[in-house]
């Protein structure tokens, strides 16, 4: 339309501003309402395909990754998005760093480097209740830093079980040897050498099915019920704890980083893995330690004579402690496989540091980044997971016959694409990509600036409260609710709500992304809680007593780390130029 009028008119029911002639008033209602008609069908449908992907996600009638790819449908058939536009989503760089998080996760799997790691610090905290639980969730939520939350869950939860039940079984032997020893004392001198062995026999049996016995033998079965009750919990929550800590921890936080990225071009690379990390990390040793303190006095009490083991020494805590070691002997010596794969993962976990590590020009900066940020954490992530494909297995030998007098074949190499295929979970890409292509959508549409103008009244209320109350409602959704579709729902309408009230988006889109993992309460709220409620020990009423707490715990803690070191990190106090972005759609 050309723009030759002598004034403008704003469409109350559109964000566009509408140019019409007064001196050809004929013209001018016809362009106004097919202006605000075609605007207003693009809000209208981009909001209508949100809700449906939303309500199917919630509902889970499909699965999950084919909803996500619901806006590949929609968007083109609805004049939203053209279908290249929309396809482009679903592979982009946050992804990219996903797939290679994820292939080192599956290269540690694959060779159980993660399992000799968990049980050599098992070996070095010992067995005493209040140390074990501190070496499970610490181990727990270290692994969940750099492999998924449910494969670190599954793997030491059985482990957990082993060590409980020896515990057990050994106090059970200790107390029939107590009996049988203050029985024998009191009868021996009533009877002869010669029926020693017979009575023995006689009040071994007397005492097991005595009164007192029975009452023993309960009490323990009852306390051990409560240590394995807290146990399994300790677990599942440390994985989903640990999880927050990394970019790659979980799924949620690479969305943040990609709506970002999509939102606000020009922010700098914020978000990249050393910011995350320096922020996250103590968060997640803040919430770990009050988590474990909570579990402590809901299943093992304040007794911490008993708890530490002071002064007291057991026969078995060895036969505990040895459960554990026969488990280490197993893994035999350090394979050559191991070796490269924990190099190459340091190798990784470095140069993810020090691209840039905020206080200093990184190497990308100096090497590659001069005028483009050319190279990113994705660009990192592939290059070492491609080397799992390269580097052998074994050490490479030159030449020489096996015994049957055929040539040495090359051994293989760590990773070979029939493991990643099994292991790899493809649907998160899709769900997450699903996630990008509904953020797109809601941009492209309008549909973001018209929800956040619909919320700048919120301008009134102090940002802290702001925080602090969207991370309650993300915390409660993401109970009933997978934790990357609700990060992907919300994070955009986030984006589009700080923007309108001059509000720095990361105030409120990073607190909310870490609350969408504090699905502590209910068993279907994430794998690792489906998986300690699987061995039949917990009740859901266990389940949502504790974590009830714990949902409480971390909304403050992550609301603290947010405006103390949070802010001077990221300078929230302060509505940042990249975010000042204002999208006009066209007609």
């Amino acid at each position: 339309m050309t723009v030759c009028c002598t004034r403008l008119y704003v469409c109350p029911t559109t964000t566009v501003v509408v140019c019409y002639l007064p001196q050809q008033p004929s013209h001018s209602p016809c362009v106004c309402v097919c202006v605000c008609v075609c605007v207003c069908v693009q809000e209208a449908s981009c909001g209508y395909v949100i809700i449906l992907t939303a309500l199917y996600w919630c509902t889970e009638c499909m699965p999950l990754a084919v909803t996500g790819l619901l806006p590949v449908i929609l968007f083109p058939m609805m004049g939203i998005m053209e279908s290249s536009e929309v396809c482009t989503q679903y592979m982009k760089d946050s992804n990219m760093l996903f797939v290679g998080g994820l292939l080192m996760a599956t290269a540690v799997e694959h060779w159980n480097l993660h399992k000799r790691i968990a049980l050599r610090v098992l070996l070095l905290v010992g067995v005493k209740p209040a140390l074990l639980m501190m070496g499970f969730m610490g181990t727990t939520a270290f692994l969940s830093m750099w492999i998924g939350n449910t494969a670190s869950t599954a793997m030491m939860l059985p482990i957990s079980n082993a060590v409980l039940k020896q515990l057990c079984d050994t106090e059970a032997q200790a107390e029939e040897r107590e009996m049988d020893l203050i029985s024998l004392r009191g009868d021996n001198q009533a009877f002869d050498m010669g029926d020693k062995e017979n009575s023995q026999n006689d009040h071994k049996n007397e005492v097991e099915e005595s009164p007192e016995a029975r009452e023993r033998r309960l009490k323990r079965e009852a306390k051990y019920l409560k240590l394995d009750k807290g146990m399994s919990l300790s677990v599942c929550y440390a994985a989903s704890i640990g999880g927050t800590a990394t970019l790659t921890g979980t799924a949620p936080n690479l969305i943040l980083k990609g709506q970002v990225d999509e939102l606000f071009p020009g922010n700098g690379d914020i978000i990249n893995f050393a910011s995350w990390f320096g922020f996250s990390f103590p968060n997640m040793v803040l919430m770990l330690i009050i988590s474990w303190l909570w579990l402590q006095f809901m299943y093992l009490g304040c007794n911490m004579k008993k708890l530490f083991g002071c002064g007291m020494n057991k026969d078995g805590d060895k036969e505990a402690y040895g459960v554990i070691k026969n488990e280490y002997k197993k893994l035999g010596s350090v394979s050559f496989a191991e070796g490269c794969i924990l190099v190459l993962f340091v190798l990784l976990v470095l140069l993810w540091f020090t691209r840039e590590p905020g206080f200093m020009p990184g190497w990308a900066a100096v090497l590659f980044n001069k005028d483009k940020p050319y190279v990113t954490d994705g660009t990192v992530a592939m290059l070492m997971s491609t080397l799992f494909f390269v580097i052998p297995s074994q050490l490479p030998r030159c030449g020489g016959y096996s015994e049957d007098g055929k040539p040495l074949k090359a051994p293989p190499t760590l990773l070979n694409w029939d493991v990643v295929h099994k292991k790899m979970p493809w649907n998160i890409l899709l769900l997450v990509g699903g996630g990008f292509a509904l953020a797109r959508g809601s941009e492209t549409s309008g549909l973001s600036q018209w929800l956040g103008e619909s919320l700048a009244p919120l301008q009134s209320i102090p940002p802290v409260a702001i925080s602090f109350l969207l991370s309650l409602l993300i915390a409660t959704f993401t109970e009933c609710s997978s934790n990357v579709a609700t990060t992907t729902l919300f994070l955009p309408i986030l984006a589009s709500m700080a923007v309108a009230i001059k509000l720095h988006p990361l105030y409120v889109m990073l607190p909310c992304t870490i609350c969408a993992s504090l699905a502590f309460m209910l068993p279907v709220a994430t794998p690792p809680n489906a998986i300690a409620f699987s061995y039949g020990n917990l009740k859901v009423m266990d389940m949502a007593k504790a974590g009830f707490v714990l949902n409480i715990i971390g909304v403050i803690t992550i609301n603290i780390a947010l405006n103390t070191w949070g802010t001077a990190m990221f300078n929230l106090n302060t509505f940042p130029d990249w975010a000042n972005v204002t999208t006009i759609p066209t007609p």
